[in-house]
């Protein structure tokens, strides 16, 4: 399990590595372009219940460590998800439990649902 600091919280958040060494470089690329997002996640199991949700922005000083000495092979479909997920109004929502991929982001309204949700 990687560990996730974020702000001067001791005690950082596990993250299974492979999906922490994605969350990172999506994170390190938005947070470069100034783009503030948000990273949730359901407690796992053990865990007090409940989720957490982390406003990512530049200013709050942040640290992955992995376990694995070894980098992760990235999958560019994950990055890609997780691009999007962090891109959209819901942010990145992670779930490990489920063979430790993210959540599917929620797809893109049609045209007719841009309509409907604009009127």
């Amino acid at each position: 399990m990687g560990l996730l600091y974020y702000g001067a919280d001791k005690n950082p958040a596990e993250i299974p590595d492979r999906l922490l060494a994605h969350v990172k470089v999506v994170t390190a690329t938005k947070l470069r372009r100034n783009e503030s997002f948000t990273i949730s996640w359901r407690h796992p199991e053990g865990d007090d219940l409940g989720r957490t949700t982390l406003w990512m922005q530049p200013a709050i000083p942040l640290r992955f460590v992995f376990e694995n000495p070894e980098p992760e092979t990235l999958d560019p479909d994950l990055l890609r998800e997780l691009a999007a997920a962090a891109n959209s109004a819901g942010g990145m929502s992670l779930d490990w439990e489920h063979d430790g991929e993210a959540s599917a982001p929620a797809p893109a309204p049609t045209p007719t649902q841009r309509h409907l949700v604009a009127a």
